[in-house]
């Protein structure tokens, strides 16, 4: 299959083998990224992407789909057996049109929506003027504390009660610490809310029980595959029987149109992964490496939002460096070490600037590093920070970053198999 791409269109080849030595080369530490298995690629790569199917297991609009029904079955028995769920529907393309699914199941353009400011850790798809989500309904934003930058339950209910909100979101993409679903759920009843948990980030602690979950506070879940759930890039959507019907003719026909079969089959593979003990252990091993990076960071002067983690990531305020998050994520890259620039909880610079970076370990967790290589990093991440213009220190910086890519090898089979094809582009 390698040799077809290679003969068929050499500059796909080559941007696809570049982009696999780029994940083997550096240290990836965004938070939202991680590399599937070969299973999961295998799942991806397969001729059910040749395959239309719209409807759903045992009622499609297409003949010849006995087959991807299973692979569909699969997938949303399995997801619904990991997170103990009612309902699920593992058709959405992304986490933000899962997202647009549960808006659509139960509002209607310019009812309100109470969520997390993009600012303080929630997502675009959250109520961003940006988005889909700030265009057709109205949004009213709660915050973190200043003083823990924990969530504000005070003005969440506060904001609840005076709003009315159809429906409180809360799950987000830059928050470290622990949710209480519960509280959520109590302040929803309050103010008569619906209640979504996008659990995009902490689907893979949530499953191996190591975050609380929301299945029994919230009326619906979503989240993407792609994260700690360390699958394919897509979503799912775990609701209450009741919903069910609502639910699934909003993603089909309401917002999609043809399912992905090959990726819902990946998603199948994950969820299986996502069952055993190994992946336990797995999401074990991310927190433990997320506390000790945390540790050695502000062992090394860093400060992080909310003096430290309990879950796979964290937020680090690059004041005490004097640099911004622009600048550090530029100056980290140079040295093979990927992090995204991050708004922190009352950032005075803009977003494209930032004050902050985000880093995560489960991309680094499933290279096989561990606590002792959490510590070499963070230490290498602020000599670079306190150092900015050294070119020495990048230059060994890099040799050590070098180093522990080798150690930890990555895709090392089809690493081999593109670079024996590309020799024959010479």
């Amino acid at each position: 299959m390698i040799e077809n791409l290679r003969k068929t269109d050499p500059e796909v080849f080559l941007a696809i083998y570049n982009e696999i030595e780029r994940q083997h080369n550096n240290l990836e530490l965004i938070a939202s990224e991680n590399f599937v298995s070969p299973a999961v690629l295998s799942a991806l790569g397969s001729p059910l992407t040749n395959k239309y199917a719209e409807g759903y297991p045992g009622k499609r609009y297409y003949g010849g789909c006995e087959f991807v029904d299973v692979a569909e079955q699969l997938a949303i028995d399995r997801v619904k057996k990991l997170f103990n769920a009612e309902h699920a529907n593992v058709q959405p393309h992304s986490g933000t049109q899962a997202n647009m699914a549960v808006y659509f199941t139960v509002l209607n353009p310019g009812d309100t929506i109470l969520s997390m400011e993009l600012s303080h850790g929630g997502h675009l798809s959250h109520g961003s003027p940006v988005s889909f989500s700030g265009r057709f309904f109205r949004v009213v934003y709660y915050g973190v504390n200043k003083d823990d930058e924990t969530i504000d339950f005070n003005l969440v209910r506060e904001l609840a009660l005076k709003e009315k909100p159809k429906v409180i979101v809360t799950g987000y993409s830059a928050y470290p610490r622990k949710i209480d679903f519960e509280k959520f759920r109590e302040i929803a009843n309050e103010s008569n809310s619906y209640l979504m948990a996008d659990i995009a980030h902490i689907a893979g602690l949530v499953a191996t029980g190591l975050h609380p979950t929301p299945i029994n506070s919230a009326d619906f879940i979503t989240s993407t595959t792609h994260k700690t759930l360390r699958g394919p890039r897509g979503a799912f959507i775990l609701t209450k029987e009741i919903y069910k019907k609502d639910l699934d003719k909003n993603v089909f026909p309401g917002i999609q149109g043809g399912p992905l079969m090959h990726v819902i089959a990946a998603k199948a593979v994950c969820f299986k992964e996502a069952m055993s003990e190994e992946f336990k252990t797995y999401q074990q091993k991310i927190v433990k490496n997320a506390k000790k990076l945390a540790e050695t960071l502000k062992n090394e002067g860093a400060r992080l939002v909310s003096d430290g983690t309990d879950t796979h990531l964290m937020l680090v305020d690059l004041r005490p460096f004097k640099i911004t998050g622009k600048n550090a994520e530029n100056l980290l890259g140079k040295v093979n070490i990927t992090v995204n620039k991050n708004t922190i909880p009352y950032d005075p610079e803009k977003p494209f600037v930032s004050s902050g970076i985000r880093l995560g370990t489960p991309a680094l967790t499933t290279r096989g590093m561990g606590e002792e290589q959490m510590e070499i990093i963070g230490k290498l991440i602020a000599k670079i920070l306190k150092n900015p213009s050294d070119e020495s220190i990048q230059e060994s910086v890099i040799k050590e970053v070098k180093s522990l890519c080798e150690e930890f090898p990555l895709y090392k089979e089809l690493r081999d198999s593109f670079k024996y094809e590309s020799n024959m582009l010479k």
